[in-house]
């Protein structure tokens, strides 16, 4: 069995192969049940323990589960909010053939789900990209949008505005004009993509401030308690999330609108076994706002490990 490091994964994954990876997932026959999601209470903010099985059931025959430790506190004491392995088995035995860093892995599939939404959901030629946190998962953001868009601007919006400024550093080399704000206003109404990557529990972004033709890509929260944009927000706009089954479960953006009548279920336009299957249109007008709300699924990860897998067994 091989242990696969973040650098491992960094050197062989490029986003334009990862999108179409998870592309393919999602129009292929993969089992993924809903992730086991489990209460660690802590003195501060309660941890997340999370458990993400999936295995393909035809052509390479693989099955693979993710073990994930959120603890949100962890940023105070310097340390990453995210934890997480990611084990490959054979599909046929069960054999293990790898354990992987699964918080290398998460960022990368999170980001590459979010442009593979933006393929269908996103102006073709939207260029100003907003980034809401500037964690982890930022960075990746960026890139993985840029990889099938073409992004030229980036705005950054963080509460704490050095960790906007140290990320901005990071990119000013890469041919982007890369700028911070503390007017996060100003920034989502001149957006053409406003992606959210935070763990918060009040909505950031509000519907009155989107212009026709915004596309929204909130990733952030994954409990029925957070929130990242306000109910006008998904009033205005064509919803479409990564799984219906995950999001009806986990994501506060759509459970608590949805609990409230600010929407039905039946207001969700589809999901990414939808688009990708060419069930659901996507963006169907210049004008339209559109919304894609992730929560992470198995799939993804399983996407993710098979192609880190492929590029690495030789």
């Amino acid at each position: 069995m091989r242990i696969v490091t973040a650098e491992d994964i960094e050197r062989v994954l490029t986003y334009e192969r990862l999108v179409d990876a998870l592309a393919d997932a999602f129009r292929g026959e993969v089992t993924v049940p809903v992730r086991h999601h489990h209460t660690v209470p802590q003195p501060g903010r309660d941890a997340t323990l999370l458990l993400m099985p999936a295995w393909t059931v035809s052509g390479h025959r693989y099955l693979g589960c993710k073990i994930v430790a959120v603890f949100p506190d962890n940023a105070a004491l310097g340390r990453p909010s995210v934890y997480g392995s990611y084990i490959l088995m054979a599909g046929e035995s069960g054999e293990p053939l790898a354990i992987m860093d699964g918080r290398t892995l998460t960022v990368w599939r999170t980001a590459a789900a979010s442009a593979l939404a933006a393929r269908y959901l996103a102006r073709g030629d939207a260029s100003h990209l907003v980034i809401v946190g500037a964690g982890a998962l930022a960075p990746h953001l960026v890139r993985a949008h840029a990889a099938v868009l073409p992004i030229t601007r980036v705005t950054i919006w963080n509460r704490t505005r050095e960790h906007a400024a140290g990320l901005a550093s990071r990119f000013g080399q890469n041919g982007f004009d890369v700028s911070v704000t503390d007017d996060l206003e100003a920034a989502v109404r001149g957006a053409d993509i406003v992606s959210c990557a935070t763990l918060s529990s009040a909505p950031l972004v509000q519907g009155a401030w989107l212009k026709a033709g915004t596309h929204v890509d909130l990733v952030g929260g994954f409990t029925p308690a957070m929130r990242e944009a306000d109910d006008e927000t998904i009033r205005r706009a064509a919803v479409f999330v990564d799984t219906r089954a995950g999001a009806l479960k986990e994501a506060g953006d759509i459970v608590d609108p949805i609990r409230r009548g600010v929407i039905g279920e039946t207001d969700l336009q589809g999901d990414l076994f939808d688009l990708c299957r060419g069930v659901a249109k996507g963006r169907r007008t210049a004008a339209e706002i559109t919304v894609f709300k992730s929560v992470g699924t198995a799939i993804e990860d399983l996407a993710a490990a098979m192609l880190v897998w492929a590029q690495i067994r030789t």
